[in-house]
């Protein structure tokens, strides 16, 4: 039992191992590790509603989202009632407290996931996120040259960026805003500042939403929709090493490594440094200039992208349908892209050693592809996620390329339902 500022929390199991590959963690040192750095990761939650994603196995185990408060909870614990774009609504959690950290963190939340909003107005974002996502194979000095050419664009703008390490292989610039703009609109700033970028620095950054037709560091505006949400600052990842999502002032971002910032070295930098983002909240700035570019881009044609798949269709938007599986509205032929799906698992890991088998065994193949050549996909469910790699055979001769062959591993947690779906229209 631990006694936090007047509230009393239970840690439940507190040896059990949560990382146990490269760093040995318990839940304990889990719980020690967020309570060190308490004030910082409150700056990124407090006062904001939070999807809880569990690790009740560890890092090591499958995750799953939880947005319901669970019932038996603390009652000095806050919630508040969200509505989807599916049309329900959940309680969900609001942590204003260093006890309140530590409770979530007891049920396995090993990342912090919290929306954009405050709890006094769900429906305006105080912020909006850039999440730089590098495709598989783009270096870390590409990640840091789009995030730098970001802040130019940002400053340009009059708006102020403040990045952290995603605590993977990319890079988050948060943007304080006024509360004055819908989720619609925040996502619409949020894009056009995407295509800028991308039309800033074409052969390193992308804004296309599907993944066969990105290259580089994709520019995630998705992540600004109405229930979206990324790992706050000092989250904990389910990494072997334990790597932690860290905040940074801009002239760190040139040379940082983000294997330098783990559960066993951040509580030293930010007992040292304090939390570079502290004064975020002061900043919040008007986004109407990016709403400009956007009416900009529309002007010259560029109208809205995809949005992700479970929001309802708008007004203006594209085709949801991959490029390579599209049908031409004129009846031309197209050209469909020769994908092969390589893999299925529900971790990313047992994904990964699944393509490394397949490179092993078309190794002239391998050597053909481009780094965008592979699609790394996270798919999501109501509940979990799951890992998808294919492997885009375009730059392959049409006779070297091997058949569709069974997914190495293929564990594809949707399959029942699928089959469930096609039998019940094949009786209709």
């Amino acid at each position: 039992m631990l006694s936090i500022e007047g509230h009393e929390v239970r840690v439940t199991h507190p040896d059990k191992p949560y990382f146990s590959a490269d760093t040995k963690l318990t839940k304990l040192d889990l719980v020690r590790y967020y309570l060190s750095v308490a004030p910082g990761a409150l700056n990124g939650i407090r006062d904001r509603p939070i999807v809880l994603k569990r690790f009740v196995d560890g890092a090591e185990g499958q995750a799953f989202y939880q947005k319901r408060a669970p019932a038996n909870r603390p009652e000095w614990l806050r919630t508040v009632t969200l509505s989807f774009p599916s049309g329900r609504k959940a309680e969900e959690v609001v942590v204003d407290d260093a006890a309140g950290l530590a409770w979530i963190v007891n049920l396995g939340c090993i990342e912090l996931h919290p929306h954009p909003v405050r709890s006094c107005d769900l429906e305006h974002p105080d912020e909006l996120r850039v999440d730089l996502d590098p495709g598989p194979g783009v270096s870390w000095d590409d990640v840091r040259l789009v995030a730098l050419e970001v802040k130019s664009l940002l400053e340009e703008l009059g708006l102020r960026g403040w990045p952290k390490t995603s605590g993977s292989r990319g890079m988050h610039v948060n943007v304080r805003i006024q509360q004055r703009w819908t989720f619609v609109e925040v996502r619409r700033a949020a894009l056009a500042l995407s295509r800028a970028v991308e039309r800033r620095v074409p052969a390193l950054a992308t804004s296309k939403w599907w993944k066969e037709e990105r290259h580089g560091v994709f520019l995630d505006y998705n992540q600004n929709a109405k229930d979206r949400t990324t790992c706050s600052a000092y989250s904990v990842r389910p990494l072997p090493d334990a790597r932690v999502s860290t905040p940074l002032q801009w002239p760190e971002v040139a040379d940082c490594n983000p294997a330098d910032f783990t559960v066993l070295t951040v509580p030293q930098r930010f007992a040292e440094l304090g939390d570079p983002h502290e004064d975020m909240d002061a900043d919040a700035g008007s986004i109407e200039k990016l709403l400009e570019l956007a009416e900009r881009d529309e002007v010259a044609g560029l109208g809205d992208a995809p949005w992700p798949p479970h929001f309802r269709k708008l007004e203006g938007e594209p085709s949801r349908v991959a490029p390579s599986r599209a049908k031409s509205a004129t009846k031309k032929t197209r050209t469909k892209m020769p994908l092969v799906t390589i893999a299925n698992s529900l971790d990313k890991n047992a994904a990964l050693a699944g393509l490394d088998r397949w490179r092993v065994k078309h190794p002239e193949v391998a050597r053909l592809l481009a780094v965008d050549d592979v699609l790394v996909d996270t798919m999501r469910g109501r509940s979990s996620t799951w890992t998808r790699i294919r492997v885009n055979l375009r730059k392959v001769p049409v006779e070297l390329r091997p058949k569709q062959e069974t997914p190495d591993p293929d564990d594809d947690p949707t399959r029942e339902w699928k089959e469930w779906r096609a039998s019940k229209r094949a009786r209709k």
